[in-house]
This record gives C-alpha cells, sequence and structure tokens, in this order.
C-alpha cells in the first residue's frame, strides 16, 4: 500500500521563500483547489491519503516532501535550508513515528526533500542553495550501512535537483540539462524537457503513471512519445511559490 501524506495550502502561501522565480500575486483559493485536483489524482493511482494539519503560519508547508525522506528501512527528518521552513518537520516526524525509525540531519547540515531522488538503490542527493554538503555527508553516512550508494550532484538554475530531473519510469529520466549534469545519473535513459519549458521537468511516479503539470505541452508529448502513461493536473498557482508535483506530497510504502 502506498500512503501519501499532504497538507493543504497555507493561507499565507504569498510570503512563501523564493529563490528562481519572481514574487507575483498567488490565487490561494484557486491553489487550493488545484490542490484538491492533485490529491485525487494520488487517491485515483492507489494512493491512501493522510492529512496533516495545514500550517497555517507557514506559507510553504504544503511542500510536504522538503521535511522527510523516506526509504523502506527508516525516515531521515531534513533540515530545511530556509530556516523559515525547519518548524515545519516537527508533525511530519510525529506523524512518521508510526511507520518508520526516524534519524535527523543535524547541524550545519541542511537537507531538503526536494533534493533527494532515488533509483533502485542509488540515492542523489542535490547540493543546491537549500541542500549542502554536509547535509548529504550526513545521509550518506546513515544509507551507506543499508547497501545505498549516495551519490552528490551539484544544481544550479533550480531550487531542487527534482526541479531539474525526475523519474518517469523504471531506469528513465526527465532531466533539464541545464540545471544538472546528466552524466552523474550514469546508465539511465534520458528524456529532454523541452527547451521552451524549462520547468517542465518536475514529474510525479505513481505505480506505473506520471503526474505531470499541464502547463509544459510539449514536453508531455515528448513523454507520451515515449509510451509513458500520463496524467495531468493543473498547480499553476503552486508553480508561482517555486513548487510542483512531487513536493505536494510524501510518498512511501507500507506492508
Amino acid at each position: 500500500m502506498l500512503v501519501a501524506l499532504i497538507r493543504d495550502v497555507s493561507p499565507s502561501l504569498q510570503r512563501c521563500e523564493l529563490t528562481h522565480r519572481p514574487r507575483r500575486p498567488i490565487d490561494v483559493a484557486l491553489a487550493r483547489r488545484q490542490h484538491r485536483r492533485y490529491e485525487r489524482r494520488l487517491a485515483d493511482l492507489g494512493c491512501t491519503i493522510h492529512r496533516l494539519p495545514t500550517g497555517t503560519e507557514w506559507p510553504d508547508s504544503v511542500f510536504i516532501e522538503d521535511t522527510a525522506m523516506v526509504l523502506d528501512e527508516l525516515a531521515i527528518i531534513a533540515r530545511p535550508g530556509a530556516e523559515s521552513r525547519r518548524a515545519e518537520t516537527t508533525a511530519v516526524a510525529e506523524t512518521l513515528r508510526a511507520f518508520r525509525s526516524l534519524l535527523y540531519i543535524e547541524p550545519p547540515g541542511t537537507l531538503d526533500g526536494g533534493d533527494v531522488l532515488r533509483l533502485g538503490q542509488t540515492v542523489y542527493v542535490g547540493v543546491s542553495s537549500r541542500s549542502n554538503q554536509a547535509g548529504f555527508e550526513q545521509v550518506r553516512r546513515v544509507l551507506t550501512p543499508y547497501g545505498y550508494a549516495v551519490k552528490a550532484v551539484e544544481v544550479s538554475g533550480c531550487l531542487h535537483l527534482k526541479s531539474a530531473v525526475t523519474s518517469v519510469g523504471e531506469n528513465t529520466l526527465l532531466v533539464n540539462r541545464a540545471w544538472v549534469d546528466a552524466d552523474a545519473f550514469g546508465d539511465v535513459a534520458l528524456i529532454d524537457v523541452d527547451p521552451s519549458e524549462p520547468f517542465g521537468g518536475n514529474a510525479l511516479l505513481v505505480n506505473e503513471t506520471v503526474i505531470y503539470p499541464s502547463g509544459y505541452p510539449r514536453t508531455r508529448r515528448k513523454l507520451q512519445a515515449h509510451g509513458i502513461r500520463i496524467q495531468t493536473v493543473d498547480v499553476s498557482e503552486l508553480g508561482k511559490a517555486e513548487g510542483g508535483v512531487t513536493c505536494c506530497s510524501l510518498i512511501f510504502s507500507v506492508r
């Protein structure tokens, strides 16, 4: 069974942290409607939805993926690179405690879950404006005894590793090569985003179907040409807050 932890859109979303996008007005009511449709997509694809209380005082709390990384063996509670987001992890840790043993990223390490990409027994950690080398080293130290290979990947031009590259199928990645070195991922199939859609690299694979933003139709058609099953969702308002389809849920398996 797949569990998806989610949080509704905060009424303070307009005050979100921004690094690579200009601040524009966000329609919070529309963002909530988009988020509910996203939630229905997850449920339709077999996820059991577990809602955490809305983080009304935390503008970015809808982006729950950044608070933790969950593997079969354990969960690592993140230490977000933006100090304003660190209090978001408490409720997530309390929830995850029922499913996994917990470890924590400690200072001076920082880690956002959006910088973590797992492919089988390899875990890639983006070294970005939000996740630092010390955070990567802690993840590697924790996961190596479990048989994972943990590799650092430099990220530039975008917020997180998964802003630039995501899994869209078995051994297949969708990538924006301008923001990340595609050679870092070794012998995998690569599908490039359309050059006119640089933010189109963020896709969410759930049970062999990809949830994909409706705002990137050219890249969507490339994915479909490779035989990838797509369900689109409009996340345009969340995109104004540098959000995407991966960061609005924290998905893990429960036996």
